[in-house]
């Protein structure tokens, strides 16, 4: 068994990439809409599930109570929002710990920032930021489904689709799908870059079956008052 860790805010504490390896397997996944009952009860028990972007509830495998409260995720921090106009993603933005080698979002309707592994928006230029976050399947909307081409098994972004991360920034430099057993031992997934982006989701099946690949996207940090000065120089 890992190490237990704990809960960690402060960019000192935060894990650099190649640390620990991050098991996206056990994240981001099987998530699916529950089926409406028309019972009082069913309604009633429906109303505690976690919602979609849409209010539909959704259910996910719950994790164990001590790694939840190490996760210490919070669905929105000061504000801040991720948007990927392409798509038509504009979500909020939380914050979340990786424990024990896993990320697990806890919310279907926001993205995540990994608060103690890899750069903080604070020293984003010098490292790589991680952001993930839910997709859903059986009917369900959640944060990732605007990233993922799920008919043709691919990411939706184009290289040089702008992506904003707060008040940062970045543009697509590519995606790829990365077969869950194998992510965490990818060194090329959490590779330490200065201005380095990465969003991890889930890319689900046409058949609407369990997810077996996560789709990793990569983006580069943009410097917008360079290029507005290059522009009007």
């Amino acid at each position: 068994m890992p190490e237990r860790r704990t809960s960690a805010t402060r960019s000192g504490n935060r894990r650099r990439p190649g640390a620990v390896r991050i098991i996206i397997a056990a994240i981001l996944g099987v998530v699916a809409l529950v089926a409406g009952g028309c019972t009082l009860d069913t309604y009633l028990t429906e109303q505690t599930y976690p919602k979609d972007l849409r209010g539909n509830p959704v259910v996910l495998p719950a994790p164990a109570r001590d790694v939840s409260r190490a996760v210490d995720a919070v669905s929105s921090v000061r504000g801040m929002r991720l948007r990927v106009p392409a798509t038509g993603l504009d979500v909020q933005l939380g914050e979340l710990n990786e424990v024990d080698g896993i990320i697990d979002p806890p919310g279907f309707d926001a993205a995540y920032l990994v608060r103690n592994f890899g750069a903080d928006l604070d020293h984003a230029r010098g490292g790589t930021v991680f952001v993930v976050m839910h997709s859903c399947r059986g009917g369900a909307i959640c944060p990732g489904n605007y990233l993922i081409d799920v008919a043709a098994g691919t990411g939706s972004l184009r290289e040089g689709a702008d992506v904003y991360v707060d008040g940062l920034h970045y543009r697509v430099t590519g995606w790829r799908k990365v077969y869950k057993p194998d992510i965490n031992a990818d060194a090329t997934v959490w590779v330490n870059t200065p201005g380095r982006l990465v969003l991890f989701t889930c890319l689900q099946t046409p058949a609407q079956t369990e997810s077996i690949d996560n789709m990793v996207i990569t983006a580069q940090l943009i410097d917008d008052e360079a290029i507005t000065a290059a522009a009007t120089g």
